[in-house]
């Protein structure tokens, strides 16, 4: 084991991303980008520790993928996420790298592993063929280096450097700045920046998401309140009662927001949206659903059909059958076609023979956002 850390730093938007899905999240067979890129690191590398860096809202979700590694949130930029996960750094040197550079050589990382004690920052670059031009002036290219990641730090130094209020695009940068030392090392072309999304077809290590499917089941049930208005799939229902329940009770959305959850086992509604929280009281499920949607695709899947079942003796649910699966359909961006809503009756049995209230089963099957197709 080296005493090295390796933080990888994944909390990003992916704003520049042109595709669904967030640039971690793409699936590599079945691993998402981040974890492809930490496995493929640590089983080649003897690192005293690997820091994962995840938005807050994927913090949980990532951990479900592997207990090999450290999670922690990030920051509002790079710099604040990478000053997160320093914090708990434990080694005497650190290598950062970029989820965006996935397929960075081996030689590459051997290169700054052995310089790592001849400077503060170890930093591989590469030069610069072509003529260039800074303002209206030529330059000479051979000054000219372009910076890539991962860097190696002497971990103390970094922390004092991203001490400040300044902004820095990568740890030389801000090392430099602090009156530490660089040195820079060859490069590689082959650590392709992952950006806008046409570098996939350049990047030759990564393959293709496998093709399985994921079923998700869910469930729900809410007693009836009078006096307040129904939604079911968000459609305000015609009756002088509504549904029991923190938020709006939209009770066939909730069920499929916890099949939609199911299937890219992300828990439940309530770890999302606990009804603990007032933020939550009386709250749109429609609402709701968007946000899981997106955070289905953000992640990596795709929808490919809803199957609902609602089971009540009371209100009729034929009549707005297809009013409810439009609604649905606009909600999560999905042909109607591939929205189905069933309706039964409990025959007069239980609570909801009894009519104090409504239940709802949903099915959900997904599968991997393909980005190859979109090349």
């Amino acid at each position: 084991m080296i005493d090295v850390s390796l933080i990888i730093l994944c909390a990003g938007n992916s704003t520049r991303f042109e595709h669904k899905s967030k640039k971690q999240w793409l699936r590599i067979d079945n691993e998402p980008l981040w974890l492809y890129v930490a496995n493929r690191l640590n089983n080649n590398f003897s690192f005293k520790e690997i820091i994962i860096v995840s938005s807050p809202l994927e913090l949980n979700y990532m951990k479900n993928f592997s207990d090999d590694y450290i999670y922690t949130t990030g920051g509002d930029t790079r710099q604040q996420s990478l000053k997160n996960a320093l914090q708990i750094v434990t080694s005497s040197k650190v290598m950062v790298t970029d989820v965006a550079r996935s397929c960075v050589p081996f030689d590459v990382l051997n290169r700054l592993i052995q310089a790592k004690d001849e400077a503060d920052c170890i930093v591989p670059v590469l030069d610069v063929s072509d003529t260039v031009i800074y303002g209206n002036e030529t330059i000479n290219r051979d000054e000219v280096k372009l910076v890539q990641t991962p860097q190696l730090s002497d971990t103390n130094i970094l922390k004092n450097a991203l001490n400040t209020n300044i902004e820095y695009t990568d740890d030389s940068s801000a090392i430099k700045a602090n009156n530490g030392s660089v040195k820079y090392i060859k490069g590689d072309t082959q650590s392709k920046k992952l950006t806008f999304g046409s570098e996939l077809k350049d990047i030759d290590c990564l393959k293709e998401p496998s093709k399985n499917f994921f079923t998700g089941f869910g469930y729900d049930v809410h007693a009836f309140e009078d006096k307040k208005p129904m939604f079911l799939g968000g459609v305000n229902i015609p009756c002088d009662y509504g549904f029991k329940a923190h938020s709006d009770g939209d009770v066939l959305i909730h069920s499929i927001i916890d099949a939609l959850l199911g299937a890219i086992g992300a828990g439940d509604i309530g770890e999302f949206f606990p009804d603990t929280d007032e933020k939550y009281k009386g709250a749109d499920s429609k609402i709701l659903l968007q946000e899981i949607v997106s955070f289905v695709h953000s992640v990596g899947y795709e929808i490919v059909n809803i199957d609902a079942l609602i089971v009540a003796q009371q209100p009729k649910i034929n009549p707005h059958k297809q009013e409810i699966k439009s609604s649905l359909a606009k909600i999560i961006n999905l042909p109607k076609q591939f929205i189905n809503i069933k309706a039964t009756t409990s025959e007069k049995m239980g609570f909801i023979g009894r009519k104090e209230g409504v239940a709802v089963h949903s099915v959900a099957t997904l599968k991997y956002y393909n980005w190859m197709e979109k090349q």
